[in-house]
């Protein structure tokens, strides 16, 4: 904001949630830098939501501690926190004008009513409504009503912005706009945020790290990058995205191929589709390995095209996908090359 109060760093250590014999946090070790976002990624009923509401004081840590920039929260009631809250069904109140919603939290602190008018004036123009003071709530869009819900969010200068799958309800055109523009509206606040979503694309667009949760657990946390060429594990290769995911009796020519007879990943984009030449599974000479496919599924993208193989490999039937800038029609014969760059290993 203004003042250029910014964010705070966020500590989560050994956090415990149970809900009867539900283990719905199970020691969870969270760090998040001054500034920094965070995305969590997961399922539903990971954990996700909960460990948001448990840094906001809205859960009670069964074990654990909660700190921002050293101090300790445990205990703290939550508008003693400075955390502020945006939650995907966030219903603004139909009684109050947009002014009147931005400035609630403003309004329970007292601020005084000059100020209060400013800061309202100052976030909506940070989040693009600049003149919408006075407008009924019940007349705004989809999009505009998550605007304002992220202005009143934002209004009383939150160190740590905590976001549950604010875009989730909205179709798909009008949350790639906000994900587009939620990033640097954050960044000019200043604010550390987490964000809570189970779709990868909007983590890999939004995150400066991606946490990776299941079963209450934090699996991997990385730069999205580190993540996607890195995620060390089948559980969370297969939730970021990865489909050919190999984890145990591999036939040996796609072993051969790979160069690798444990678990590993063969990333779609790098498997290069090239009209049938007749070859089997033996290398070019680069590195690169040959095998015969069929298609079986396309799928036209705009940019690209997915597709669904089957290659008999060793006499096993496997079914591998690929991203290609072209789509050889559905039951082409096609052959797949497949190098160094495409296989990532994975843990035992």
């Amino acid at each position: 904001m203004a003042d250029g109060r910014g964010g705070g760093t966020l500590r989560i250590t050994g956090a415990h949630v149970h809900f009867d014999t539900t283990r719905a946090l199970d020691g969870v070790d969270l760090a998040v830098g001054d500034g920094e976002m965070v995305v969590l990624l997961g399922p539903s009923g990971c954990g996700k939501t909960t460990l948001l509401r448990a840094a906001a004081g809205l859960q009670p840590l069964d074990a654990g501690r909660i700190e921002l920039d050293g101090k300790n929260l445990t205990g703290q009631r939550p508008d003693q926190r400075g955390i502020g809250l945006m939650f995907q069904d966030e219903v603004l109140f139909p009684h109050f004008d947009v002014e009147g919603n931005v400035a609630f939290g403003l309004r329970m602190a007292k601020v005084p009513l000059v100020e209060r008018r400013r800061r309202v004036a100052e976030v909506l123009a940070l989040v693009g409504l600049s003149g919408f003071e006075g407008r009924d709530v019940a007349t705004l869009s989809g999009g505009e009503a998550q605007r304002v819900s992220l202005a009143r969010a934002l209004a009383p200068e939150p160190r740590v912005l905590l976001l549950d799958e604010p875009f989730g309800s909205l179709d798909r055109l009008l949350r790639e706009r906000l994900i587009d523009e939620l990033r640097p509206v954050l960044d000019q606040v200043g604010v550390t945020a987490i964000h809570v979503t189970h779709d990868h694309h909007e983590a890999f667009a939004l995150a400066d790290r991606i946490a990776v949760m299941a079963s209450g657990r934090l699996l991997r946390i990385g730069t999205p990058e580190e993540v996607w060429t890195d995620p060390r594990t089948a559980q969370v290769a297969r939730f970021l995205g990865h489909t050919n995911v190999f984890e145990a009796e591999v036939p040996p020519a796609l072993a051969l191929a790979a160069g690798r007879q444990d678990s590993f990943v063969l990333r779609a984009d790098r498997i290069e589709v090239a009209v049938a030449d007749g070859g089997g599974t033996d290398g070019t000479g680069d590195g690169t390995a040959q095998l015969p496919a069929m298609v079986v599924r396309r799928r036209f993208r705009g940019d690209r095209y997915e597709l669904r193989l089957e290659a008999d490999i060793g006499g096993v039937t496997t079914t591998l996908d690929a991203i290609t800038p072209h789509g050889p029609a559905v039951g082409a014969s096609v052959s797949l090359h497949i190098g160094h760059s495409a296989v990532i290993a994975l843990d035992d």
